[in-house]
């Protein structure tokens, strides 16, 4: 590996098309206001390193950064690459990550509206994140210990498991499909509309109007707080474990609950049985 260290680089594409190179306390940031450092790169090493430029990842194979600052300028900052990992660093910029395949981020803090569309086989764990429209149309997420904040996530995702996490959201889930929450908490409304194969185990859900228009929805051993007009037109089977405000024309299933104020069934096709236990 070339090591390359304290240095500043604001030129367009600074080390562009560069392999086996390991860039250390490096600043990315001046008045040439170039783009795009480190395009159709190969095996890059990046650590303790401040980003203020635009899209400085396009295109790059197998990227380690670490320990690094990407500031609200630094915007669209990973997109088509792969093999990707990335360790207790900052990505405040716009729309992030894109387009990419088999990253892992941990340790790391991001706020960046429009975070990770489209981006396949990605694990994050013990990080926080602030967005809009997080994960969008990604498939193959494994979060743990992730807290997040913000509005419309996980829209179209398709193959996930979060654990221990916690999501303070609103329209999370609409149109997933086999997406699995465990020993989590869910706050927000409109949860999981539209949702295929939804599992929720052991988790803290809370907010108006959750899980409509599912099918094959399940709770496991889940708490509901402040939820009105739940499952409407869902085929569900569902173990709750405390009062609900109300229920409204489930479709299909069994909603298994200790009390609800109030259920609605003036829909001809709602069937759903609900058991008060």
């Amino acid at each position: 590996m070339e090591i390359i260290e304290h240095k500043t680089f604001d030129e367009e594409r600074a080390l562009y098309g560069m392999r086996d190179i390991d860039v250390r306390s490096s600043s990315f940031d001046g008045p040439a206001d170039g783009e795009s450092a480190f395009k159709e790169c190969i095996n890059v090493s990046v650590s303790d390193c401040y980003f203020n430029l635009r899209y400085p990842f396009w295109h790059d194979h197998v990227l380690s950064i670490k320990d690094s600052e990407m500031t609200e300028a630094c915007r669209a900052a990973l997109w088509y690459s792969d093999h990707i990992e990335i360790r207790n660093t900052k990505m405040h910029g716009i729309k992030a990550l894109r387009e990419c395949s088999d990253v892992y981020i941990a340790d790391s803090d991001i706020i960046s509206p429009e975070f990770g569309w489209s981006v396949h086989d990605i694990t994050m764990e013990n990080s926080r994140a602030e967005s809009e429209y997080f994960m969008m149309r990604s498939t193959d997420l494994r979060f743990r210990n992730v807290n997040f904040t913000g509005k419309y996530s996980f829209q179209y995702i398709e193959n996930a498991l979060f654990e221990n996490c916690e999501f303070n959201t609103k329209d999370a889930f609409w149109h997933s499909k086999n997406v699995t929450v465990k020993d989590s908490i869910v706050n927000g409304e409109y949860l999981a509309w539209y949702s295929e194969g939804l599992t929720l185990i052991n988790c803290r859900i809370k907010g108006t109007q959750p899980f409509c228009y599912c099918s094959n929805l399940r709770l496991v051993n889940c708490s509901m707080e402040d939820t009105d007009l739940a499952f409407e037109k869902s085929t569900v089977d569902a173990e709750i474990t405390t009062p609900v405000i109300s229920i409204k024309n489930p479709r299909g299933g069994v909603i298994r609950v200790p009390a609800v104020s109030e259920i609605i069934m003036d829909d001809k096709e709602a069937e759903g049985k609900i058991e008060i236990i």
